[in-house]
């Protein structure tokens, strides 16, 4: 066996490895997506159409004022909001910074027994940013104002 065919013989093998790698990435891309891992819901469309309970999936609208409450250890627990309807939501966890009533949240989690547990809490970035998903979902109930509209 010449050093031709032996060369030949391992371009073969990284090929077939790189096909290897990319059906097995490519399965787990579509499995995660089957698990319909990010997608995004309103309040209003949790509340028509409970997701089941082993879905994770992610919400999003304003934090309702008067909600929030910290309880003992880590948990929190406060409702979600698209001005059509609420959500409930428990989190057990660091919240971020800018997290506050009536600002804006996405949140990742299951939707179990009427509550969505979460597992990640995202707040708006800052004062003015704000999830293009929520935006569509409080403008849908008509309550979304827009921060630049007075400037």
């Amino acid at each position: 066996m010449g050093l031709k065919s032996l060369k030949k013989q391992r371009r073969i093998q990284v090929v077939a490895l790189a096909a290897v790698a990319l059906v097995v990435s490519t399965a787990l891309i579509g499995y995660a997506m089957r698990d319909g891992i990010n997608f995004f819901r309103s309040p209003s469309q949790v509340v028509e159409a409970p997701p089941s309970p082993n879905e994770t999936f992610r919400i999003g609208g304003l934090v309702e004022e008067g909600s929030l409450v910290r309880g003992q250890g880590h948990e929190i627990s406060f409702s979600v909001t698209d001005g059509g309807a609420s959500v409930p939501v428990v989190f057990e966890g660091v919240l971020p910074d800018l997290f506050d009533e009536n600002q804006g949240m996405v949140g990742t989690g299951r939707y179990v027994d009427g509550v969505f547990r979460a597992t990640e809490i995202l707040a708006k970035h800052d004062e003015t940013y704000m999830p293009k998903e929520v935006i569509d979902a409080l403008k849908e109930q008509g309550v979304y104002e827009d921060p630049n509209a007075g400037s």
